[in-house]
């Protein structure tokens, strides 16, 4: 995948390794990044609306901005991610990991997540 593109909505990425790859403002919507490894990528400002991310690998992504509406993201890993701003209304975060990533200004409570992690959630990152 060449960093240049920036229309990758309705692709599938299934399982590949797409660590640092830039990507921001791109329009990722429906993409398929399932099992995919993007350690460090830059997708801040990108619509990933409806992008299927179960199992990826999202550990100190920049998604700060990123429109993640109805985004399937189980079991993703997000620690150290920068989710701050990001929309995630109706996105399925159930069993992912992401207590220590930036949650500053992202609509998480309209998210569907673990009890555990939104707890974790509401003490640091409360609703305004």
């Amino acid at each position: 995948m060449t960093e240049s593109a920036k229309d990758l909505s309705y692709t599938s990425h299934v399982g590949q390794d797409l660590r640092e790859v830039n990507l921001s403002g791109a329009d990722l919507r429906r993409t398929i990044f399932d099992g995919a490894d993007l350690e460090g990528a830059n997708l801040s400002g990108s619509d990933l609306r409806g992008a299927s991310l179960k199992r990826a690998n999202l550990m100190k992504v920049a998604l700060d901005g990123a429109d993640l509406r109805g985004a399937k993201m189980i079991k993703a890993r997000l620690s150290f991610s920068n989710l701050q701003g990001a929309r995630l209304d109706g996105a399925d975060m159930r069993g992912i990991r992401g207590k220590y990533a930036v949650w500053r200004d992202a609509n998480w409570w309209d998210a569907t997540m673990d009890e555990s992690l939104s707890k974790a959630l509401a003490k640091k990152w409360p609703r305004n």
